[in-house]
């Protein structure tokens, strides 16, 4: 079996480090070595293939941010829904940080979405910060397209979180789904349900989106508070 730690220090970018550092600084400097994304996608990859992921996902809490993002690679190339859910449950309390939570993007998901939605409802009311924020990526990316329904957004407007990385992911999603279901979105933002920090965050990245008109831009920014 591979020695990860020892792999990981072999492919350290200091400047890379420091990079990462200024992108995730709720995560203590020490704990980031500095290997880039597509080097632990292929070291979670090769664990997962020679079914040596096992022992490395069942070693929580890991001490390094690479290590974390390896077992959220892994996770995410798990195929059967079952175990995967287990490993996503079981994993997500350990989560420190938005860059891990957003890596964790399990392939099984697409095509368990009746099964998915039940913790989705479970993870947005949780208390721990990247639980919520996964639960809020979930329903961005899996029910803005053909399992759409009103009651998604007013979910997600209904969280009420003071953390920073809550909120940005609630701006996201009312940003994305924006672009996907303009209609049936556009009331959350014209009747301020959210609060007004989301609220302009929302309006700023649908700003910047490609796929929002310039008409409808233009009708989202006379929202601004």
């Amino acid at each position: 079996m591979i020695d990860i730690k020892a792999e990981l220090l072999k492919q350290q970018d200091i400047k890379y480090r420091d990079f990462q550092g200024s992108l995730i600084p709720n995560v203590e400097r020490e704990r980031i070595i500095g290997v880039r994304t597509r080097i632990l996608r292929a070291i979670a990859a090769v664990l997962y293939k020679e079914n040596a992921a096992d022992s490395f996902v069942s070693a929580l809490p890991h001490y390094y941010f690479e290590e974390n993002q390896i077992h959220a690679f892994i996770i995410s190339f798990e195929r059967d829904f079952e175990k995967c859910i287990a490993l996503v449950e079981e994993f997500l309390p350990y989560i420190d940080n938005w860059a891990t939570c957003d890596q964790l993007i399990p392939i099984s998901f697409k095509q368990h979405k009746k099964e998915l939605l039940p913790y989705i409802e479970k993870w947005i009311k949780s208390d721990h910060t990247y639980t919520v924020r996964f639960g809020i990526v979930c329903l961005m990316k899996y029910f803005l397209d053909e399992c759409f329904d009103e009651k998604y957004p007013k979910l997600v407007s209904e969280i009420k979180s003071d953390e920073y990385y809550v909120k940005m992911a609630v701006a996201w999603y009312f940003a994305t789904a924006l672009a996907k279901q303009y209609d049936a979105v556009l009331p959350f933002i014209a009747e301020g349900r959210l609060d007004k920090q989301t609220h302009n965050k929302t309006i700023q990245k649908a700003q910047e989106s490609f796929m929002i008109s310039n008409d409808k831009k233009a009708v989202l920014k006379g929202f601004k508070r």
